[in-house]
């Protein structure tokens, strides 16, 4: 092997969004640049598993893992990746692809993967809450809610996440909840509170 290859570990959620993996599988072969690359493909089993999977990733010196899934997949990948010489790269392949859409990664696979061809690379921010880093958005009150709602709803897709959020609109009670900022400590009784660090939610649901 030409020691100048860049080595790919592409991490694939078999369970998120709603798009086939297999056919975003099969166009690897045909579109991935031989003479810059060589990969491998692991598919995780259980939440958390992508962690595990990206952190032995550094320690093998892998010099990009790929996620082929949505926002959930890119975060736990990326929380292993913060701080280290091994690169992020998205094949969107979610529900809403927010983190995506906000670094104008096509949503179209064979896109994505010139995308990766091309090798250029940048550095984004991300954000912290109770320790644990998030890359897209973060939330309390009703989105975290409906997220919630929407993991264990068993299917996946926008009509399930927009049947979630009109069902459980109708009966979310607001909070109250204490911001400490540099000026002091203010009480909001809010609907939601969110964070972005991209510009939106997913599905060009813009809120930043």
């Amino acid at each position: 092997m030409n020691e100048s290859m860049k080595k790919i570990k592409f991490v694939v959620n078999p369970i998120s969004g709603t798009q086939s993996k297999e056919l975003v599988l099969s166009l690897l072969d045909e579109k991935i640049d031989k003479a810059k690359y060589t990969w491998e493909v692991v598919y995780t089993e259980r939440a958390g598993h992508a962690v595990e999977i990206a952190a032995k990733a550094v320690e093998e010196k892998t010099d990009i893992v790929v996620a082929i899934g949505g926002d959930g997949t890119i975060n736990e990948i990326a929380r292993a990746l913060v701080h280290t010489d091994t690169a992020l790269g998205i094949i969107p392949c979610g529900s809403g692809n927010g983190l995506a859409r906000h670094l104008h990664i096509p949503m179209e696979p064979k896109k994505a993967l010139e995308v990766l061809n091309e090798g250029c690379m940048d550095i984004i921010d991300y954000g912290k809450i109770n320790g644990t880093a998030f890359f897209c958005t973060c939330g309390v009150g009703f989105d975290a809610f409906v997220s919630l709602k929407f993991a264990h709803a068993g299917k996946r897709g926008l009509l399930t996440y927009l049947e979630k959020t009109l069902q459980e609109s109708l009966k979310y009670q607001p909070e109250t909840y204490e911001l400490e900022t540099e000026d002091g400590i203010s009480k909001y009784k809010a609907f939601l509170i969110a964070c972005g660090n991209a510009s939106q939610y997913g599905n060009n649901a813009y809120i930043a």
